[in-house]
């Protein structure tokens, strides 16, 4: 292992720019793409279930190796994995931009998030192992600062993109970034973990992946093609990895999902609610794009600027709530939150063909930043606080695993379900938008329920420390989502 570094030596700054810089272009990334969605439908075409995919490939690949991607860093080398998950990122990046069509524009992103799975958990992992403890806090916070700069200029930055030059400049931003991170990555230690022994558990990733692509191909499929034999032969596949996922984790002697995690009925509680929350966040803004461009008219900067203020306020108020909450305890802040969400989401119903942007947008927006600022900061404390100390790597980790595949399933289902699932390339979204809104508000009102039975104290779970542990983010005050 290093030698601890001062965070405002020369090395603690190098280590602090790589780590900002590398889960930086990842988040951007994440910020950006809906956006363009518009334009890249009418670029590529093949209509919304093209768009499902162009997040759900990212998405899928991401959520399924996130937690081995920390597991290889502290394996074989946090900055080695970091370096490979920045190149290969950088790569795909390279390939959508590039990508003649939307099926080479899906393998590029399958690819992305391949990179990320790498890249994202190795950031911080990077400043944990490396920073002294007496300046971990501070570096801890600029990161998470700095990051979050990242995701609030993303829609602004993916809208002036789009509108001034294509929406492949969307994907070319993220070389130079990660050519400045590459750079700087020169200049800081390796380190990995000297207690990570034994084989990893790549049986548990490879069935986690199968299962969340034979199922997701279907859900995405089915409503056009029907169940002719490859979405059936997808699903029958995907439920089967699924089901023998945690039968692999029980017999792997360090698995991705510890399954002593889910004696604490608080875990369990703080991933639904998170899954819940992220399931509506995701599917709303990923429509809610959509309808401002394809019925309401906005440009792709408009559309942008149009959702900004969800970020600023979850940048301005999100470290204010995490510190009320760390004073009360985490369930009023998570069972107020969701229903500040919900009725967010019911407001955006009004955004529709000749509404204004004062009286249909803004309203529904600020309510549903106040009520996911209020959210997220005290059900990161909560999915911490519900194991022992030693646990927090892992189990952070999977929280983070949860909110991507939240995300992967409600751009996959929620279009269908609403009764979207035909919406041609470029097509006004219909009274359908309403109802998706509505189902997302529905999902919200849920999650606010579960944090109400669920959240309390008393709960934690304690066990050995696994190896491999150290991967995730380790701080109340990081959400390593994009």
């Amino acid at each position: 292992m290093p030698t601890a570094v001062a965070l405002r030596s020369a090395s603690g700054r190098w280590i602090l720019v790589a780590g900002i810089l590398g889960s930086g272009v990842a988040f951007l990334d994440g910020s950006v793409v809906n956006v363009a969605l518009p334009a890249i439908g009418r670029d590529v075409g093949g209509g919304l279930r093209v768009l499902q995919w162009v997040l759900d490939s990212y998405l899928l690949t991401l959520s399924a190796l996130l937690l081995l991607g920390g597991a290889l860093g502290d394996r074989y080398g946090r900055r080695r994995v970091f370096a490979v998950g920045v190149v290969l990122f950088t790569l795909a990046s390279l390939g959508c931009g590039l990508a003649p069509t939307g099926e080479a524009l899906i393998v590029a992103r399958l690819a992305q998030g391949v990179g990320g799975a790498l890249l994202v958990p190795g950031s911080l992992a990077l400043i944990n192992a490396s920073i002294d403890p007496d300046d971990r806090g501070e570096a801890v916070g600029r990161w998470a600062g700095l990051t979050g700069m990242s995701s609030a200029l993303g829609p602004f930055l993916g809208g002036w993109l789009v509108d001034a030059a294509s929406w492949r400049w969307v994907f070319f931003i993220n070389v130079p970034i990660a050519a400045a991170a590459l750079l700087a990555l020169r200049h800081v230690p390796e380190s990995r973990d000297p207690d990570f022994s034994g084989r990893l558990d790549f049986g548990g990733a490879a069935a986690v992946t199968i299962g969340l692509s034979g199922t997701v191909f279907a859900l995405i499929e089915v409503p056009t093609a029907g169940w002719d034999a490859a979405s059936t032969t997808a699903a029958v596949v995907g439920a089967t990895a699924l089901v023998v996922f945690p039968l692999l984790e029980r017999r792997h002697p360090a698995p991705l999902l510890p399954l002593s995690l889910l004696r604490s009925s608080q875990f369990v509680g703080a991933n639904l609610v998170t899954l819940a929350v992220y399931a509506a966040l995701s599917g709303a803004l990923f429509l809610l794009s959509l309808q401002l461009q394809q019925t309401m008219g906005y440009s792709a900067l408009q559309a942008g600027i149009a959702t900004l203020p969800i970020t600023v306020i979850m940048l301005l108020l999100s470290g204010r709530v995490g510190a009320l909450a760390q004073r009360t305890g985490p369930r009023i802040p998570m069972t107020v939150g969701p229903f500040g969400c919900a009725a967010g989401l019911v407001l955006l119903t009004h955004a529709e063909l000749g509404a204004s942007y004062l009286g249909g947008v803004l309203p529904g927006v600020l309510v549903f930043g106040l009520g996911l600022s209020i959210t997220v900061a005290p059900l990161t404390a909560a999915v911490l606080g519900s194991v022992g100390p030693e646990r927090g790597g892992v189990a952070s980790g999977v929280n983070n695993a949860v909110s991507r595949l939240a995300g992967l399933l409600a751009v996959a289902v929620l279009p269908v379900v609403a009764g979207l699932a035909g919406t041609g390339a470029g097509a006004p979204l219909g009274p359908g938008f309403a109802t998706a809104m509505l189902i997302s508000a529905v999902l919200c009102g849920a999650g606010g329920v579960l944090a109400a039975l669920t959240i309390g104290k008393g709960d934690r779970v304690e066990t050995p420390p696994l190896p491999g542990l150290n991967h995730a983010c380790q701080d109340p005050a990081c959400e390593c989502r994009d």
